[in-house]
């Protein structure tokens, strides 16, 4: 599981960072890319990295603000000239769907795969064997939502030597306990899944949040996370200037991370007011808080190893 970052920039398309778009690569989970957000450019920007558009299998969008969702259009398109075929779902505010539906039908845009768009409120939004992604509204100039990505726990790693010292060999009974399951082998012995596997692995949790102020429902969605992507609009010091754009610190940020018991905290949506010179100053705000931040960069990569 890793988190590549397509764009980290505020507002609008500066020369050292992209508008907003955050990919989560689950390759080796699904063999799938989730997208946060598709600022402008976004297809642009994965033009010079190893994703395939046609892996891209959900896309979720914080809110309706346009440096998060002018490259969604053209993104979709091209997804179709690329081989892409397989579905896509997307999931965003009130008005997503409009907004998509009058951009290709205008261009007269064909796409060759399946398109779901959903409009979300609070609350789990999908589920399945693998994940469960959670949103809450936040605060911010329109509705804007963050996303509570959480891994389901994985079984134990099948402890092969021991199944065979029992007298069982490779094949379909250690698939079945491997996958929990009790079996009744032919001598009537019961061979319970528990004994012959090792502890479960827990599984992850990441956070993403989209604009917003400093408040509670970003502490709920970034408890325990293993890694929150939290806005830091601006420096510390600068917290009325925050307050009346929607935004946030580095010091609310990082007050966030350390509230929630967060385990990294990540700085992005950084305004182009502030150089590359400021960014080191950026990090050490937010590291008077808490200590294990860093700040997110166009083309940076964050990997979470399982526990």
């Amino acid at each position: 599981m890793d988190i590549f970052f397509l764009g980290t920039g505020a507002g609008m398309p500066a020369k050292l960072r992209n508008v907003t778009s955050i990919a989560l690569k689950l390759l080796e989970e699904r063999g799938a890319v989730w997208l946060v957000d598709a600022g402008e450019a976004t297809q642009h920007q994965i033009l010079h990295t190893s994703i395939k558009p046609r892996r891209i299998e959900k896309i979720f969008i914080t809110h309706l603000h346009g440096d998060h969702i002018y490259g969604l259009p053209g993104l979709l398109s091209s997804r179709s000239f690329q081989g892409g075929e397989s579905e896509v779902t997307v999931y965003g505010p009130k008005g997503i769907k409009e907004y998509i539906h009058v951009s290709l039908s205008l261009s007269q845009t064909y796409l060759k795969y399946q398109l779901t768009v959903i409009e979300i409120e609070e609350g789990i939004i999908f589920e399945d064997e693998q994940f469960i992604v959670e949103t809450r509204l936040l605060e911010h100039g329109i509705p804007s939502y963050g996303y509570r990505i959480v891994e389901k726990d994985r079984p134990g790693t099948l402890l092969a030597d021991k199944l065979m010292e029992a007298g069982v060999q490779p094949g379909p009974i250690f698939r079945k306990i491997k996958n929990g399951e009790t079996v009744t082998l032919e001598d009537g012995r019961v061979i319970e899944p528990g004994e012959f596997l090792g502890p479960v692995q827990k599984g992850r949790i990441i956070t993403i949040l989209g604009d917003t102020r400093y408040c509670e429902n970003a502490l709920l969605l970034a408890k325990n996370a293993d890694l929150l992507i939290h806005e830091a609009t601006f420096s510390k010091g600068e917290e009325k200037l925050a307050y009346d754009y929607f935004h946030s610190t580095t010091h609310q940020a990082a007050d966030i991370a350390l509230r929630a018991g967060s385990k990294q905290l990540c700085l992005t949506h950084i305004s182009s007011r502030y150089d590359r010179n400021d960014w080191r100053e950026l990090v050490k705000e937010a590291k008077e808080i808490f200590s294990n931040t860093e700040i997110a960069e166009d083309f940076k990569e964050i990997t979470i190893p399982l526990k």
